[in-house]
């Protein structure tokens, strides 16, 4: 049976993961460890920041070791899930479908999303939790004829308790993850491989021989047939590089940035995350308690309990770039264009909510959606493979993607592993 070696287990690496095994000896290679949810009480945390002590997006990483964070020299906080699960542990939730670019190259996954729709609870029966503000919200959107529609999300949300912890991990096993297909995966017989860093694809003629990767104080070689690629936006890019493959300067990251105002007893942060979206050509609008901001950003001075917040998730210009995990990547002028139409319709959302425009204050710029650098065109429409790749070397995550989104993308990265999934069974199975 030929050997695969699936790099991440996010959503792209646990989907192929889950349909390869068996077909194929799968081995999957995490660089993280198992996920645990945010312990720390967040109340605690609250008030050790009036002591001054949170400066610094990077501390979280002290006390959350699944988040790793990095600040570009524009000041952007770059935000990526290091562990098992990849950044779908630390996600809202969301199962949007957003494939227009794919199928503007003349790529159709309707089949691929149907069967996920088919595997995994999808739900949109989650206003009932809803608190008061956030269904005013929703009201003055649609007064304002922004079409808001809620999220659907991933998971059973009967059992939601309203803890406000979606993006720093389900403690009650509400939210779907895509540990939960590579528990499938591994009850089918694949391997797991923790704390181990893939450095490089091992290639000889052309062809790929296995991969190189850090596995504790040790350099080791791990020999395979087919290797596929799902480290995920910045990472990918970065071991193809180191294997000598050169990605396109086209980084994406789908910044976000949050309009806040105080409103006493709205309790968004005991809510959970992005409820309902506005769908702008350029970005979306939704309700979310910006955690980064609200710790580490001095504007943000009002209890949590108090501060309510829109958040602008923007698709921004594929102009950036990952050099030996220097992320260069800066807002175009465009893009500060379309955030501050942004932020001005935010502002009369909450305007009309009684609040005064001159109270309004902004987050922090963070993003945690990257890819584009090795982007599908209508040439690859049918195999999901750049030619500069060996003809057994694959990647299945957000690096495919021909243009951001601006939205949240797990399911429509799921909907493409289960592509290449098929074109791999199709070319090499047995």
């Amino acid at each position: 049976m030929k050997r695969v070696i699936v790099v991440g287990s996010g959503a792209g690496g646990a989907t192929v993961a889950k349909e390869l095994q068996g077909k194929f000896q799968v081995t999957v290679l995490e660089a993280g460890r198992d996920f645990k949810p945010f312990s720390f009480s967040l109340s605690i945390l609250e008030q050790l920041k009036k002591t001054g002590l949170f400066f610094d997006e990077r501390e979280i990483q002290l006390l959350f070791s699944s988040m790793k964070i990095n600040i570009t020299d524009d000041r952007m906080v770059m935000v990526k899930g290091i562990s098992l699960g990849g950044t779908t542990t630390l996600s809202a939730g969301n199962a949007l479908r957003k494939d227009r670019g794919l199928k503007e190259l003349g790529i159709n996954l309707d089949d691929e999303f149907q069967d996920l729709y088919n595997e995994i609870p999808v739900t949109n029966d989650h206003q009932n939790k809803w608190r008061h503000a956030t269904k005013r919200l929703f009201e003055i959107c649609k007064e304002m004829n922004l079409e808001p529609e809620p999220i659907p999300k991933f998971g059973n949300y009967e059992n939601c308790t309203n803890c406000g912890r979606c993006v720093l991990g389900c403690r009650y096993g509400v939210k779907w993850d895509s540990r939960q297909f590579l528990k499938i995966a591994q009850d089918r017989g694949a391997r797991l491989v923790t704390g181990c860093k893939v450095l490089k694809v091992v290639i000889e003629k052309g062809s790929v021989k296995g991969v190189q990767a850090h596995k504790g104080l040790k350099s080791v070689f791990y020999p395979a047939d087919i290797v596929i690629l799902a480290a995920g936006g910045f990472s990918t890019p970065i071991i193809l590089q180191n294997s000598g493959i050169e990605c396109e300067s086209r980084l994406f990251v789908d910044p976000i940035l949050c309009v806040a105002a105080e409103q006493i007893g709205s309790y968004q942060n005991r809510e959970l995350s992005m409820p309902f979206a506005v769908q702008k050509e350029h970005y979306i609008l939704s309700p979310y308690f910006d955690y980064l901001s609200f710790f580490f950003n001095k504007s943000w001075c009002y209890p949590a309990s108090d501060t309510l917040a829109l958040m602008i998730k923007l698709a921004d210009s594929c102009n950036g770039s990952v050099y030996n995990s220097n992320i260069r990547k800066i807002l175009t002028k465009r893009d500060k264009e379309r955030l501050q139409e942004g932020v001005e319709i935010c502002k009369e959302i909450m305007s009309r909510l009684g609040i005064k425009k001159d109270n309004i204050f902004l987050g922090t710029i963070n993003a945690g959606h990257p890819g584009g650098m090795l982007p599908l065109t209508r040439l690859e429409a049918e195999t999901f493979h750049n030619p500069i790749l060996p003809k057994n070397l694959y990647v299945s995550d957000a690096t495919l993607f021909p243009e951001s989104l601006g939205n949240p993308p797990i399911l429509t990265i799921m909907a493409m592993a289960k592509r290449v999934s098929k074109i791999i069974i199709e070319q090499f199975g047995q």
